[in-house]
């Protein structure tokens, strides 16, 4: 089977409090117990990711927030690669709640964090998005994510706020002005982890 990058989309609800707190007290924005990912629920793509294997992802993903890795980046790149230069926040508590993947979001003092914590305290709606590689199998009118999936990040995006997730990338062949370290990762893995 093709692996493809999949990609998820939740709104993150803002807590003016939490703003006006850490802006008040000058330490970092956090935002507390946010949905990053559901199992077992069709999603707007009309895709199911089953909750033994988002378990299994949450639990390897969960080792990089212990280890202060769970980069994530403002927007979804065509890449399965977390590029440092693009980084806008970091996951710093994961865990499971009755199959609903939960964490807590710092936004960091990065160019892109600036950008993130300045829209958000414009109160401009942004959703976090799950970012990562695997394959699909089709059942019915629904795909169904497949063992080989492989979570890599949880995004800070702008898309309508819609139930559940939809696909966001669709290009074959990485375009934005970071290309060249994407090209690199393409020359690599070739065309079937990029859609």
């Amino acid at each position: 089977m093709e692996k493809l990058i999949l990609t998820e989309y939740y709104t993150l609800d803002i807590d003016d409090q939490i703003i006006k707190e850490a802006a008040e007290s000058n330490s970092p924005l956090i935002l507390k117990d946010k949905i990053l990912q559901k199992s077992g629920v069709k999603n707007a793509n009309g895709r199911i990711y089953p909750a033994n294997l988002l378990m299994r992802e949450m639990k390897k993903y969960s080792e990089l927030v212990n280890e202060r890795r769970a980069l994530g980046e403002l927007d979804h790149p065509d890449s399965p690669v977390v590029e440092l230069k693009s980084v806008s926040h970091i996951v710093t508590e994961i865990h499971d709640d009755d199959g609903v993947i939960r964490g807590d979001i710092e936004i960091l003092n990065t160019p892109q964090g600036d950008i993130l914590r300045n829209l958000i305290k414009q109160r401009i709606k942004i959703g976090i998005s799950s970012r990562g590689i695997g394959s699909l199998q089709k059942e019915g009118d629904t795909d169904i994510v497949q063992d080989d999936f492989e979570l890599i990040a949880f995004d800070a995006v702008s898309t309508p706020s819609t139930p559940g997730a939809y696909l966001v990338n669709e290009s074959k062949v990485p375009t934005d002005v970071y290309s060249g370290l994407r090209n690199i990762v393409y020359e690599i893995l070739g065309d079937k982890y990029f859609l």
